[in-house]
């Protein structure tokens, strides 16, 4: 890994943007995310943009860019492949983690593809998982393209104040936010279990209180 970073980082300013597009949108078109986690290369980006290799105010936009099309390719993989995705040997190692991000996207929707874009594994399975669900084309569109913003821009501008510091900063972001992220979820999941058990109760003393029908009525 070191050395491919190495040689990113010395490539003409063109073949870096090329380069860096390319590895975000590979991390969730074609799964390239279980290698490399799409937000090395988004901080790479920005590492460049710092070392006057790159300007910030295009690589940011590309990278955003690159996330939303790579997710939208990795739904249409998913709405097209459906269950038979699931099924490949090569997702045989990580069956608990998908299952862990189909009950996600079950009971958060929309959310959970805003959320998974900072989770590196539901990052890059979250777009065929939805595509698989059957999830609306529109609606996984607005929270994919929110969450590509907010990742994509905020990496960005990471690695461009990180600079020389890229390598630290990039794991510990990407596994401080899976935290956070995991933290939130946790919390939501129980917000919608507490939510659905009053609104249960409320139905339930609804239907106790209701008249019992009159037999005369009837007649």
């Amino acid at each position: 890994m070191g050395s491919f970073v190495a040689a990113i980082l010395a490539v003409p300013p063109l073949v870096a943007y090329l380069a860096v597009f390319a590895l975000v949108f590979a991390e969730d078109a074609i799964f390239i995310g279980f290698v490399i986690p799409g937000e090395t290369a988004a901080v790479l980006g920005g590492v460049l943009a710092n070392q006057g290799k790159a300007d910030l105010w295009i690589m940011a936009p590309l990278i955003v860019l690159a996330a939303i099309l790579g997710d939208t390719v990795g739904y249409e993989i998913g709405r097209h492949l459906g269950p038979r995705l699931l099924g490949f040997r090569v997702f045989d190692r990580h069956r608990r983690r998908l299952d862990d991000a189909q009950e996600f996207l079950r009971r958060r929707g929309g959310s959970a593809v805003f959320l998974g874009r900072f989770v590196a594994f539901f990052r890059a399975m979250m777009p065929a998982l939805a595509g698989a669900s059957r999830m609306p084309y529109p609606r996984f569109l607005a929270f994919n393209a929110l969450g590509g913003a907010v990742w994509g821009t905020g990496f960005a501008v990471l690695g461009y104040v990180a600079g020389a510091s890229y390598e630290v900063v990039a794991k510990a972001a990407g596994r401080d936010i899976a935290a956070v992220v995991g933290v939130v979820a946790v919390i939501a999941i129980v917000v919608w279990r507490v939510r659905r058990g009053r609104a249960d109760r409320r139905d339930e003393r609804a239907f106790r209180s209701r008249p019992a029908p009159d037999p005369s009525e009837g007649q």
